[in-house]
């Protein structure tokens, strides 16, 4: 995208009335902002949804000085600019009818990588919700994933802090613009953060975190990527809409379960019960559902002559021996175990080199 036409999509984003499905539209008719702007109005007017208002506020000349000055905070601070018809804009976010017709960025983002996927949940997260992330991003390290939060409180923060830690790229998704940092105790994860991933946003540099922009946020969080897991959420709170938003996207979504009497647990277990999320009790259940390459985390080596397998290891394995390569489901239901447990277990014994995946979602002894 030229700087001109920059210019004119900024100016078209300031246009009383010009969202991004009306944007999307007017793009689609005319092919760039500039001519759009260069349209007559009677012509304009054939467009579905632009109504006399609308072609009132295209005559408004003072889009273009604010057009300006956001370009000069744009070239000034580096900011990095993702049209959504461009190579590098979020891939799966161009799918979404809804989505943001221009991104801004900071930071060093890799759009290569496929496997996005999506931490959100309470801002007030238990030691149970820490552990359980840090465990999850611990086993997920190795397939090198990218993960992507909104930089807030709890769950977010906790996210970015464990794939900093692991070496992951980390994307915060923010709800203002990339002129601030929100919350302000956070602005010290900022370097770090991006030197692998950083830092996206809709919005321009005069917007502040108003509240309402938190749930347009999350819809850009949800988009972007493969799935959206839910680490602990209260039965109201942001992360639901992210879930909600995903589902409407048709993303995966993921919950981790908790006791009934935990009041950052409901709304996960809420999820389950009304089947809007899969259960998530390991890495492997979000792996297997993926269908993630399990390869990526064994290591290249032999296998080893004396492997300790544990009880419940040894009897999948027993069972593989002697039937060949068999179906997750089947190994579950022969071996007595619940689908839940058998994938965790089935997880750790490919990476002890006993067992391999096959095509088809089998699996036999090695």
């Amino acid at each position: 995208m030229t700087e001109q036409e920059l210019f004119y999509l900024l100016a078209l984003q300031r246009v009383d009335g010009v969202g991004d499905i009306m944007a999307k539209k007017l793009l689609a008719n005319y092919g760039t902002a500039e001519e759009v702007f260069k349209t007559k109005p009677q012509q304009l007017a054939s467009i579905d949804g632009v109504g006399t208002a609308l072609l009132k506020n295209m005559q408004d000349k003072t889009v273009f000085e604010k057009a300006t000055k956001e370009m000069q905070f744009i070239e000034t601070n580096g900011i990095k600019t993702h049209y959504f018809q461009d190579a590098n804009y979020p891939d799966r976010l161009k799918h979404c009818f809804d989505g943001p017709v221009l991104l801004f960025s900071s930071g060093n983002i890799d759009w290569n990588n496929r496997k996005l996927i999506s931490i959100v949940g309470t801002r007030q997260i238990t030691s149970y919700g820490t552990e359980f992330c840090r465990k999850l991003i611990e086993d997920l390290a190795p397939l090198n994933p990218v993960i992507v939060s909104g930089f807030a409180y709890g769950v977010d923060i906790v996210a970015h802090q464990l794939a900093m830690e692991y070496n992951l790229q980390t994307i915060g998704v923010v709800a203002h613009g990339l002129n601030q940092i929100y919350p302000k105790p956070h602005k010290k994860y900022v370097a770090r953060m991006e030197e692998n991933g950083g830092f996206m946003s809709e919005f321009w540099s005069t917007t502040n975190p108003d509240k309402e922009n938190f749930v347009r946020r999350n819809r850009i969080v949800a988009g972007m990527t493969e799935a959206t897991i839910v680490i602990e959420s209260a039965d109201r709170g942001g992360s639901l809409i992210t879930a909600n938003m995903a589902n409407d996207y048709n993303r995966d979504v993921f919950a981790v379960p908790g006791r009934v009497t935990d009041k950052y647990s409901q709304g996960c277990n809420n999820l389950i019960k009304s089947q809007k999320a899969h259960v998530l009790t390991s890495a492997a259940d979000l792996i297997y559902i993926l269908n993630w390459d399990i390869q990526a985390m064994a290591k290249p080596v032999q296998k080893q002559l004396f492997v300790e397998l544990e009880p419940d290891e040894q009897k999948i394995y027993d069972y593989l021996l002697k039937t060949g390569k068999e179906l997750m489901d089947i190994i579950a239901l022969e071996c007595e175990f619940p689908i839940y447990r058998i994938s965790g277990l089935l997880l750790n014994m490919e990476l002890k080199g006993v067992i391999r995946p096959l095509p088809g979602k089998l699996f036999e002894a090695i």
